[in-house]
């Protein structure tokens, strides 16, 4: 079990490195094109992934989420080059802020914890259903970070 768990961490410590690293090397300009005509731009995405992560703090029963404003721009629309919901250096910072705790939270919790039920669950799903655990979410939005990582390559390097 403990095997299970720490190569599903290290899976998403990856992906998060590799967005970082690639988000790191785009400027505030950059990010602000989209990844392809008539898709996604950078920024929509950086605030979505961090959106997309900041709940799993309440899911995995970690804390509240830090920046619920982000739900509704990054999650429940689509992007709009017309709403302004806040920079690239702020996102940055909050991609930073939001994945320092993660791994700190992530890395206390023992393996047990990890195939326990997560908050849209209720005991008596996962004793139907006990693969669907916060292990298997782990597993799902590390690979949500790896679809859209594939998407950010598309932004233009200069």
């Amino acid at each position: 079990m403990e095997l299970f768990v720490k190569m599903a961490l290290q899976a998403w410590d990856v992906q998060i490195k590799r967005t970082e690293k690639l988000i790191n090397s785009l400027s505030d300009e950059q990010l602000l094109q989209e990844v392809a005509p008539g898709r996604n731009r950078g920024i929509y995405l950086l605030g979505h992934l961090i959106a997309v992560h900041d709940a799993m703090l309440p899911l995995f029963s970690l804390g509240e989420k830090l920046y619920p404003e982000l739900e509704e721009p990054f999650i429940k629309n689509p992007d709009n080059v017309d709403l302004v919901v806040t920079s690239v250096k702020d996102l940055r910072e909050r991609w930073t802020t939001i994945h320092s705790k993660l791994s700190e939270a992530f890395n206390a919790m023992s393996a047990e914890q990890w195939f326990q039920r997560h908050n849209t669950m209720t005991d008596e799903d996962l004793q139907r259903e006990p693969h669907r655990n916060k292990l298997s979410v782990l597993m799902n939005r590390t690979s949500h970070v790896a679809y859209h990582l594939g998407q950010l390559m598309f932004i233009r390097h200069d």
